[in-house]
């Protein structure tokens, strides 16, 4: 892996583009002259100053746009005097022009401002939906380390379909992870549903099986409650696990979600599950009897919840992306990076890049803890 060059200061390439876009109407200004000023014979470069307001609508506010574009106008006027033209009809026509222009960029200016001022608002209101409904994990719960690795496949959201949380119960650590069926609000709005009950029964529930029926039945309320709602109609698979004190045990449940995988030292394989219990929203369907699993988990030992936009993301060939390998292959590196890893590799790896929501949740057992 090739190393990676020093960082560079948060934000360091948008204030320098920022900074270039704010230059260039004035950099119009002044090649404008000069060319105008330079050319055998006073070629008419002058026309060229319509591109000082319109660009300045880009990145300067209103009044600046139109004071960029009064003085574009008074540089034509000084370059038609230089020439010793008089206010002709020529002159005028051109003042006119970039009159004109600059009224159109300074509308534009304020489409562009108002537009900006409400995207950092939604911003804003995007980023404590996040902190709500989706909190950061804490790196440390218990005596276990929790890595998180979340990204959502709209483009430039927050929050998407996939969803996690980690308690520290009485007596255990309890983590969910889960991945609605579908995308958009709808899948939001299922998330949130689902992080409410588990919120809401992670304490009291006795084991991981009532916490999985908690978790049928609050999502069962809400589509009664409000049945127009989209989340009314869809199901999530979730995984859920519980990591008792004093034990070297994880016990798991699986609510038709992929099985996480077990690493313990080189070695890596997947959690089996003999009788996997219905994705949520889908109990209804069948008899539905939870199964609950107990793999060991022992000190060293590191645990990879994953949803399956890690193990469904396509290279060009149409293959899946190998997680059990490259997990294989992670083996000695830090717990903490492996996110990092897991990121870069998929957005390699997928043919269109990251098109699904990911999430992934590295739970480890550090060494030398009791």
């Amino acid at each position: 892996m090739p190393a990676a060059g020093p960082r560079r200061p948060p934000g360091t390439a948008a204030r320098t583009q920022f900074n270039l876009g704010r230059a260039l109407p004035f950099l119009v200004l002044v090649l404008t002259v000069v060319a105008d000023l330079v050319t055998p014979d006073r070629e008419r470069f002058d026309r060229l100053l319509v591109a000082a307001p319109a660009l300045a609508a880009v990145t300067w506010s209103v009044r600046e746009t139109v004071a960029i574009g009064l003085t574009a106008m008074g540089v034509r006027a000084l370059l038609g005097f230089s020439r010793g033209e008089e206010f002709a009809s020529e002159l005028l026509a051109s003042e006119a022009v970039i009159a004109a222009v600059t009224a159109a960029s300074a509308w534009v200016s304020r489409v562009r401002t108002r537009y900006e001022q409400d995207l950092r608002e939604v911003t804003a209101v995007a980023e404590v939906v996040q902190r709500v409904v989706l909190r950061p994990l804490p790196e440390h719960l218990g005596r276990f380390e929790l890595h998180l690795l979340y990204v959502a496949a709209a483009a430039k959201a927050r929050i998407g379909g996939d969803f996690y949380e980690a308690v520290k119960v009485p007596g255990a650590v309890r983590v969910m992870l889960g991945d609605v069926q579908g995308k958009g609000l709808g899948a939001v709005e299922t998330a949130s549903v689902l992080l409410g009950s588990f919120r809401a029964a992670v304490n009291d529930a006795h084991d991981l099986a009532a916490l999985a029926d908690r978790l049928d039945e609050g999502l069962a309320r809400y589509g009664a409650w409000d049945p127009d709602s989209d989340a009314a109609e869809r199901f999530a698979t979730v995984l859920l696990v519980e990591l008792p004190d004093g034990r070297d045990i994880a016990r798991l449940l699986s609510c038709g979600h992929p099985a996480p995988l077990l690493q313990r030292a080189t070695g890596v394989e997947p959690v089996h599950f003999a009788d996997p219990s219905l994705p949520v929203n889908l109990a209804g369907l069948a008899e539905n009897h939870h199964r609950i699993e107990e793999v060991p988990f022992g000190p060293g030992d590191r645990l990879l919840l994953y949803t399956d936009g890690v193990s469904e993301t396509r290279d060009r060939a149409g293959t899946f992306y190998p997680l059990e390998l490259r997990l294989r292959g992670w083996a000695r590196e830090p717990a903490a990076e492996l996110p990092a890893l897991l990121h870069r590799d998929l957005a390699a790896y997928g043919a269109d890049g990251l098109d699904d929501d990911v999430a992934a949740v590295v739970v480890v057992r550090p060494p030398g803890t009791a």
